[in-house]
């Protein structure tokens, strides 16, 4: 893997030095691309081995890792960093178990390379297969979170592509010592170090100079916030997979069940108000006006604040008004604009106007105006009576996620190894030819 062996955070490197970026990125890219043509034909078992590795070196490095992050997190306090973003950015043993846990879950995923999609033959006896295959070289740019350094890594190598990965300037010494971990993985198993590589530099110029290299990179994925995905998109010479905000929303239908309706609004908006999956918005049916001023004291005891359309403001004091910027607004914090709706249709007008494409929930018993939410809500991911929260390719069994995709082409919703695939026609013949 190439790593530098002391890492040094240089936010404002000299393109002219002696070693410019360019030539940096370069070398990156040619060594993705030979790592890539291994991979591709890595055994299973090889490719697992790699991953069961590298989630023993990432507990083993622990100590290592953790100094790290500790580092990283005092100099995003003294940048004086949002605090969602500094929340992201902390690891502690938890989070770094969990990281290994991940790997471990994505060794035990079946290997989606070889899969046969589909087979079928023609009247002319040719025998036709389309098989799943890996993307190729993958670059992944990312923001604030480390554990994303492992995810993307793992995922990477399970679907059999090489990735250059850039994390955030926030993030460096972290991600720098997790990637070391899943170098010493991929090196135990036989594997080229130079899966997975990390850009090592900072320097915000690595990005623009990534977004360019057509010649080494089939696929860039960015996950972060609304500015770093619009300038990958405006720059990107490669096709993207897109990650953009999750302003996501609970609809309480006035056939909901108050009691769900109160546990599911609670935990989308506050287990952990700093992530995608995270609820912004909660909309509620006129019909369920008694449930309503319920809803706004569970949010308000729980410490969020809460601001809201006339209706709302009248079920307590303390609700602030909603300004029509609201509605349109990914927090990232304990805030949560609310506003009363007349039914489902309208519900789902505010969400497709308003939302992200991410994830939205609709909580009701009522059979028929769940089924119009689903259809109707066009976003990656629908719930009904659960949590926003859900939105996360571990918790679909798919062991970690690289984010989940707001767009409509290649993947949708969580970006797991499966969607880290492609496919190639395979036909068999027995000396045909076309008339």
């Amino acid at each position: 893997m190439t790593v530098v062996a002391t890492p040094v955070v240089n936010r404002n490197a000299d393109p002219s030095a002696a070693n410019p970026i360019a030539d940096q990125m370069a070398r990156l890219g040619r060594a993705a691309r030979a790592a890539a043509e291994v991979l591709a034909q890595a055994p299973t078992d090889l490719k697992n081995g790699a991953l069961m590795a590298a989630a023993e070196a990432i507990r083993s490095a622990g100590t290592t890792i953790l100094t790290a992050n500790r580092q990283d997190v005092a100099a995003a306090r003294e940048r004086k960093l949002a605090a969602p973003l500094v929340e992201r950015l902390i690891l502690d043993e938890r989070r770094l178990e969990a990281m290994a846990t991940s790997l471990r879950d994505i060794a035990a995923l079946p290997d989606p390379i070889g899969t046969i999609l589909a087979r079928w033959q023609r009247p002319n006896g040719l025998d036709i297969s389309r098989v799943r295959v890996p993307l190729g070289v993958i670059g992944i740019i990312y923001e604030s979170r480390p554990n994303v350094t492992a995810d993307a890594g793992g995922l990477c190598l399970k679907a059999g592509n090489a990735c250059i990965l850039r994390g955030g300037s926030e993030s460096f010494l972290s991600s720098t010592a997790i990637a070391r971990a899943l170098a010493e993985g991929l090196e135990s198993a036989g594997l080229p170090a130079t899966a997975i590589q990390l850009v090592p530099t900072a320097d915000r110029a690595a990005v623009g100079i990534l977004l360019t290299m057509t010649d080494s990179i089939d696929v860039i994925i960015p996950r972060g916030g609304r500015s770093l995905i619009e300038r990958v998109t405006a720059e990107s010479r490669i096709p993207v997979i897109k990650h953009l905000d999750g302003l996501c929303h609970v609809y309480v239908d006035g056939a909901a069940d108050p009691v769900k309706a109160r546990a599911v609004t609670l935990n989308a908006k506050m287990r952990r108000t700093s992530v995608c999956g995270a609820a912004e918005t909660l909309l509620v049916d006129r019909r369920a006006a008694e449930t309503l001023p319920l809803l706004v004291a569970d949010l308000l005891a729980a410490g969020c604040e809460v601001r809201g359309c006339p209706e709302t403001q009248a079920t307590d004091p303390r609700v602030k008004p909603a300004t029509a910027a609201d509605w349109d607004t990914e927090y990232l914090d304990a805030i949560m604009s609310v506003r009363v709706v007349n039914g489902v249709a309208d519900a789902i007008a505010h969400i497709n106007r308003h939302g992200s494409h991410h994830t939205d929930s609709i909580v009701t018993e009522d059979t028929a105006t769940a089924e119009a939410f689903l259809a109707g809500v066009d976003s990656g991911i629908v719930l009904l009576n659960a949590s926003t929260q859900f939105a996360d390719g571990g918790e679909f069994g798919m062991g970690a996620e690289i984010g989940i995709s707001t767009g409509k082409l290649h993947a949708r919703g969580p970006v797991g190894a499966e969607q880290l695939t492609s496919y190639k026609y395979v036909v068999r013949g027995n000396g045909q030819v076309r008339p």
